[in-house]
């Protein structure tokens, strides 16, 4: 008798599953919003929680530093604890520390409580984004449902930074800089009941091997001296000391981690995660994008508020476009077009049109209009990314074992995190190094001081355009290396899953084109 309950009752949790997959999305896609928020809200803040706590000039980059090195140092990390733990687990722990974490930095009263405040941030992040991503790779194997749920989910993880931008400007103008991080309180503490009693996570996707305890160290050690070298590459110079010792230790950790995992019975990150072309092409052209994004959210918002005037408020909104751009790429070109065509189709026109937004960036000038120019440059900007980021996604974690899913979804994340971190150092050391030049090659013609604070914004401006051109080029590149390693042909529409027995154990391979 028990021997014939067992498979009814294996079959009546796969259909519970299955039928709330949508609302179980609604949830996740909160949490990823929120994680998403977080880490350019806390950025408008920044100047007036400086005032009030008393942080010096040389401390303040920590506010940003110390989320970005814990998010970017244990991501690894968080994808293997989800895949052993149970990613629902995993998911509802993420939220509950991170909105404990968020009370405590909005309610901090010093420095160190802030800074504190932060790093946990960023830890129980690196816990909680990979649990979401993984979770939807193994509740999403239907390839036309597959494509509608990373739609959504892409649009968030593109437009999110965005809205960020927005919802810092509105709370620190009408409240106080407390309440970006308090914020995140109803926001977690909504998706966490929402996934206790919604999700139901898939039988038999746990990997129970021993945790690679050498893998978690070198991998969180390397990532977190690759992250910090670049941060403090752009407060410090490439060529000084520190910064070269820091990038010198990346990659002897790194090196070390990757032949530890090559040995190991049960590594971190099996290395087969990243040497599949498909994975490894979606996780460079990734990476490689949002060091473009970044950098470009970095000069638009200085560009509006210090060259135009804007008020932080007016600067969040002058930024809609870019967030239409991409929920219109995700969902209507990307979710519609994934299952129709090969990712590569979507992936490297994707990145070129938004290179070609970029492209309109370079001709910015003090006095660019912004309904000519900068509207329709972050249309295609956001249209772009939209399309390229929806299947990049996806392809991210198909075709993975579903005890590797977590992991393969902390690649994504860290592909993400590493390429924010270099763009944000990169492009601004190149535009800060071009607006130098140039304001020592101009000022001498300047005899009045209206004359001198001209040139002095048009270095900025100069240095800016600079720093565009290279993201152009980078984009460039991005769509290059998807169209040569993403190789894959669109996912096969001959067979379903998702539902019956059995049916969420496995992640289907998508078909290889030849």
């Amino acid at each position: 008798m028990s021997s014939s309950a067992t498979p009814t009752a294996t079959a009546a949790e796969a259909a519970d599953a299955h039928s709330n997959r949508w609302k179980a999305l609604a949830f996740i896609a909160l949490a990823q919003l929120m994680v998403v928020l977080d880490a350019t809200i806390v950025n408008i803040a920044l100047p007036s929680a400086q005032r009030d706590l008393g942080i010096s000039d040389g401390n303040r980059q920590w506010v940003i530093t110390a989320y970005a090195l814990a998010f970017g140092g244990l991501l690894l990390f968080g994808g293997r604890i989800a895949d052993l733990w149970g990613r629902k687990r995993t998911f509802v722990t993420g939220l509950i520390g991170f909105a404990g974490a968020s009370a405590l930095g909005g309610a901090a009263q010093g420095e160190a409580l802030l800074l504190g405040a932060r790093a946990l941030q960023g830890a129980f992040g690196a816990l909680l984004a990979p649990a979401a991503l993984s979770l939807l790779a193994v509740m999403f194997t239907d390839a036309k449902e597959r494509a509608k749920a990373f739609g959504i989910y892409g649009a968030i993880a593109g437009g999110g930074g965005a809205v960020g931008l927005i919802l810092g400007g509105f709370l620190t103008e009408y409240l106080n800089w407390r309440w970006t991080f308090f914020v995140n309180i109803p926001f977690a503490i909504i998706a966490a009941l929402g996934a206790y009693f919604v999700i139901r996570e898939p039988a038999g996707g746990r990997n129970r091997s021993p945790l690679d305890i050498p893998g978690v160290v070198l991998s969180t050690l390397g990532l977190v001296s690759l992250v910090y070298g670049f941060t403090r590459a752009e407060s410090a110079g490439w060529s000084d000391s520190s910064t070269i010792g820091l990038f010198v230790a990346s990659a002897v950790l790194l090196a070390s981690f990757v032949l530890v995992e090559s040995k190991v019975k049960a590594p971190l990150l099996p290395l087969r995660v990243i040497t599949e072309r498909n994975r490894g092409g979606v996780y460079l052209s990734l990476g490689l994008a949002i060091i473009a994004m970044f950098g470009l959210f970095l000069f638009l918002t200085y560009y509006l508020q210090i060259v135009k005037g804007y008020s932080p408020v007016k600067t969040g909104f002058a930024f809609l476009p870019m967030i239409a751009g991409m929920i219109t790429g995700s969902t209507q070109i990307g979710a519609r077009l994934m299952t129709r065509v090969p990712p590569r189709l979507l992936m490297a026109p994707g990145f070129l049109t938004a290179a070609i937004g970029m492209l309109l960036l370079t001709q910015m000038e003090i006095g660019s209009s912004y309904a000519g120019l900068l509207l329709p440059a972050q249309l295609l900007l956001g249209l772009g990314m939209g399309s390229a980021f929806m299947p990049a996604m996806s392809l991210a974690t198909y075709g993975v074992q579903p005890q590797d899913a977590g992991v393969a979804s902390a690649m994504v994340n860290t592909s993400q995190q590493v390429g924010g971190a270099i763009g944000t150092a990169l492009l601004n050391t190149i535009a800060a190094s071009a607006t130098t030049s140039y304001i020592a090659d101009h000022i001498g013609g300047a005899a009045s001081k209206p004359q001198q604070q001209l040139v002095q914004l048009q270095g900025l401006v100069n240095g800016y355009t600079n720093a565009i051109w290279f993201a152009v080029g980078i984009l460039v590149l991005a769509s290059a290396i998807a169209m040569t390693l993403v190789n894959t042909g669109r996912p096969d529409m001959s067979s379903t899953s998702g539902a019956g027995e059995g049916a969420e154990d496995e992640i289907k391979v998508p078909v290889i084109a030849h």
